[in-house]
């Protein structure tokens, strides 16, 4: 396997695991942590050995979201980014403003588009853009006290990925983006978001007796059945909705009052931020000390 710097690579009988290895960072986003991701996904896929895919947290988290903090820009951040633009190679490069929703469906296209089926397996914190990660999956299973959600709502943007209305009922998708609120894996499985909740302590066993229990169906097959379930999905509107929900986010992040967050982060540092984003609502990194919190995560 690849010597990558911010993920793992494991092959497990007939599925391959893709461990998202920054923990002191809660497995946040960087442009090297999804270029290896993607560069890992490839690999797999070439694998013929291996049916299925998992992506999988290290640490106390599934993912934080995207990193804000700046490393992304770091100068030795390249081993995997496309040279010319420093961001993941998802094939566009999509340079200019307003295109970063553009450039994060790329990379999720090929998620959607890999021949074999990937199931993400979530634990601890899952917020942001590490749901929509987990989302762009084919199959989500997910610890009972996960904590899912997307707060950047909250005084950010709207949503990068749009990809709520697919998964949740209307009243629930209205609640959380009006709100930024989480909910938990087993809620999560209620709603019909994610397929399977279980105590953390299972979580690995469930997951990779899934993902066995699939690889059981011949290659061929199931890449013919990820085609066929993508593209009714394409028909009823599901790639489009998420291009033009992208379009969208940009007009939310050039709204007057659009640029606060960024401005109390380069002033007074990203927890600030983050204290001034989510104080009012008592939750995440501002919880009071007697919240209840995920067994496995912390803010």
């Amino acid at each position: 396997m690849k010597d990558y710097r911010d993920i793992l690579t494991i092959k497990q009988q007939r599925h391959g695991i893709i461990q998202l290895n920054r923990p002191e960072k809660m497995n946040a986003l960087s442009h090297n942590l999804r270029a290896e991701l993607f560069d890992a996904v490839k690999d797999f896929e070439m694998d013929p050995d291996v049916r299925v895919i998992i992506i999988r947290g290290s640490g106390r988290a599934f993912s934080a979201g995207y990193d804000l903090s700046g490393i992304s820009k770091t100068a030795d951040d390249r081993d995997y980014v496309e040279k010319r633009s420093g961001l993941p190679n998802v094939g566009p490069i999509h340079p200019g403003q307003g295109q970063w929703p553009q450039h994060l469906l790329s990379g999720y296209w090929i998620l959607w588009e890999c021949t074999k089926p990937i199931i993400a397996q979530v634990h601890g914190y899952c917020l942001a853009g590490g749901t929509e990660l987990a989302t762009m999956c084919d199959l989500m299973v997910v610890a009972e006290d996960a904590i899912i959600g997307y707060p950047p709502v909250r005084a950010m943007t709207p949503v990068d990925i749009i990809y709520h209305p697919w998964h949740l009922p209307m009243r629930k998708v209205r609640e959380l983006l009006y709100t930024g609120d989480s909910v938990t894996g087993r809620e999560a499985v209620e709603l019909g978001w994610a397929n399977r909740a279980v105590p953390i302590d299972r979580l690995c066993e469930t997951a990779e007796a899934l993902a066995e229990r699939i690889a059981n169906i011949d290659g061929p097959m199931l890449q013919m059945t990820k085609r066929q379930i993508n593209r009714v999905y394409e028909i009823m509107g599901f790639r489009t909705s998420l291009q033009v929900g992208g379009d969208i986010q940009e007009l939310g992040r050039v709204r007057p009052g659009g640029e606060t967050f960024g401005r109390i982060a380069r002033e007074k540092g990203l927890k600030a931020a983050l204290d001034w984003r989510d104080g009012p609502f008592g939750d995440y990194g501002c919880a009071p000390a007697d919240a209840p919190k995920p067994a496995a995560a912390a803010w």
